[in-house]
């Protein structure tokens, strides 16, 4: 059965790949699982049949048969646990790579996510100015600990994973920052991730909407 996501008719990353749909397909073009998706609008998600999957009204969604997910680090997991490719088979090599999707998740991105939110949403606040040295010292925190932690290695903890799949992209919304190439271990592992032929063919996927939606 081909699964189908949801993903932005018009997203607002203006085509870069940043849209949380990326890592679902990235992650199902790694495994080699073909899917659909249906593109929704802002006001789509609002609405009662968007909220019976995601009851934020975000996207990505995942319909399998009678399976409904929301969340992309829930679907990735739930794709690489169906499809050998993504998590170790050792069982201690395995709850490892989970535990780096969780890391990738809760403990990464929340302080990039915030640097975008005192960027885009609250910008013209008079106490911005003032925060934005503060973010940004929040997240060279975490990319210290994490340029440490990965060293020489290519990837989170051996093999690539579904780990590295959340990683690179939570790491890939810092573009532009600067920040990120303070660590050149951290940009050679993203560089490493992007060029990936799944990669790309999940980046020209979602691409391919923003170029429609453009067109027309």
């Amino acid at each position: 059965m081909i699964p189908t996501i949801t993903a932005f008719k018009s997203s607002p990353d203006r085509g870069r790949g940043l849209a949380r749909d990326m890592t679902v397909r990235w992650a199902l073009e790694e495994v080699g699982q073909h899917y659909d998706a249906r593109l929704v609008s802002f006001k789509e998600m609002k609405q009662p049949e968007h909220l019976a999957l995601q009851p934020f009204g975000q996207i990505p969604t995942y319909e399998e048969g009678e399976l409904a997910l929301f969340e992309s680090g829930a679907i990735v997991l739930h794709i690489a646990e169906q499809h050998a490719g993504l998590l170790p088979e050792e069982a201690n090599a395995r709850a490892r790579a989970i535990a780096w999707m969780f890391a990738a998740k809760s403990t990464i991105e929340p302080v990039i996510v915030e640097s975008e939110v005192a960027e885009y949403l609250e910008g013209d606040k008079s106490w911005t100015e003032q925060r934005r040295p503060v973010i940004d010292d929040r997240i060279r925190d975490r990319l210290s600990q994490l340029s440490e932690r990965l060293g020489d290695a290519d990837w989170l903890d051996g093999a690539f994973s579904a780990a590295d799949v959340l990683m690179v992209n939570v790491l890939r919304r810092l573009g532009g920052s600067g920040l990120l190439e303070e660590y050149p271990n951290l940009a050679a592992y993203v560089a490493r991730g992007e060029a990936r032929p799944a990669f790309k063919r999940a980046y020209d996927a979602q691409h391919a909407v923003f170029l429609a939606a453009s067109d027309g």
